[in-house]
């Protein structure tokens, strides 16, 4: 007989069956510390009893009706999110990539109202959006890409942190509408920018009259020590996407706009059959309110910096340990080489971690991490580099 899954994932001998807090269980009743949260997506660990009850009591009570009707918990939770980001409405959609897609559709809509029949979109180099056909086309990433030709038209890439890069486009592209930007690559190795290139994106925006928009899904929802990354640089976008942490595993992506971004989409524009559903929605507030009342987001700021440092001092000084990065709890570990054989490595001794770009360690704890939580994935990691950098 035959898989019955497409063989669209490299998938690790492994399969987990219950979940507790930063540790997974597999089926043979092994242990293991999650340092990558289902790729930034549990934010609040493995069944938290916040997301638990929410699940439960929404289930029992009604899961869909469709949005032809008003959604009670969808309007909740959209004035939570647009309060707390400074932004005027919502769409709901069921991922990051969709929330992405609604983005794209946005910035042209808006383009061909203001004239502009053939509207472009900057977008960077190393960036990953999505693997619908337009996000995978806005994404820097040529394998993502490679065999899905033709790709969608009406982007333009630049290096990513390149702000001479931009104004070169600006000056030499009169259909630009947008950047479309993450505040810190993730896919892309945990790249941050300089503390100036938000704050620029946006004088720039404003100056040519494109919309900005950020892609925060892997960095929204408390990741990096605020709430919303663009936060760090005191800045507000136009359009904003979130999916990953904003469900805690259920799905659930969102863009939000302000401003004349916000009068966009209408009735017939844009739509969604499941996005927003009262389940989704209802988890997503849980989520919310959690991460507030537990001051998630300052314990994710804490604990970043304590890993960052720790690593710095046990991995920072060793041959071929290029550079120790991130903010708050997204982490990168770049080595001079490829590195991949970590990840099976790692979940031999019971540690679960990812490598992106090749070469960088990513880690992307649970915002619940505590100090003894990253003791000891300090200690295990800090063996198994050691071990294959030859230095042990």
């Amino acid at each position: 007989m035959s898989e019955p899954l497409m063989a669209t994932y490299k998938r690790l001998p492994v399969t987990f069956e219950k979940g507790d807090g930063v540790w997974l269980w597999d089926t043979e009743g092994k242990r293991y510390l999650d340092a990558l949260s289902g790729i930034a997506v549990c934010g609040l660990g493995h069944a938290h009893p916040a997301v638990r009850d929410a699940i439960c009591e929404q289930a029992g009570q009604l899961i869909h009706t469709s949005n032809i009707y008003r959604i009670a918990e969808q309007e909740r939770l959209g004035a939570m999110l647009s309060e707390l980001a400074g932004m005027d409405s919502v769409f709901f959609a069921n991922s990051g990539a969709e929330a992405n897609e609604a983005a794209i559709k946005l910035a042209r809509l808006y383009a061909h109202r203001r004239g502009v029949e053939n509207p472009a979109i900057l977008v960077a180099e190393s960036s990953f959006h999505g693997r619908t056909l337009a996000t995978l086309s806005a994404t820097g990433n040529r394998k993502v890409q490679a065999g899905f030709e033709p790709l969608v038209q009406g982007f333009v890439r630049v290096p990513y942190n390149d702000l001479e890069a931009i104004e070169i486009a600006a000056a030499n592209r009169a259909n630009i509408v947008a950047i479309l930007i993450e505040p810190i690559q993730g896919e892309g190795g945990i790249q941050v920018p300089s503390d100036d290139y938000l704050p620029r994106l946006r004088e720039i925006c404003d100056r040519e009259g494109w919309l900005l928009i950020l892609d925060e899904i892997q960095t929204g929802m408390g990741r990096t020590g605020q709430v919303f990354a663009h936060m760090h640089a005191d800045v507000r976008p136009d359009v904003m996407t979130l999916a990953k942490g904003l469900g805690n595993g259920v799905p659930i992506g969102a863009c939000l706009a302000r401003g004349a971004a916000a009068e966009v989409l209408t009735p017939g524009s844009h739509g969604s059959t499941f996005g927003g559903n009262p389940l989704a929605c209802r988890v997503g507030r849980a989520v919310l309110e959690t991460l507030i009342a537990d001051r998630l987001t300052e314990n994710a700021a804490t604990q970043g910096a304590y890993l960052a440092a720790a690593f710095r001092e046990s991995l920072g000084s060793l041959p071929g340990v290029v550079e120790i990065r991130g903010r708050g709890l997204m982490l990168g570990i770049e080595l001079d080489r490829p590195c991949g054989d970590l990840v099976g490595m790692a979940l031999a001794s019971g540690l679960l971690i990812n490598v992106t770009a090749d070469r960088v360690i990513r880690l992307l704890p649970p915002l619940i991490f505590e100090q003894a939580d990253a003791d000891l994935l300090v200690q295990r990691l800090t063996d198994l580099v050691q071990g294959f950098l030859g230095n042990a």
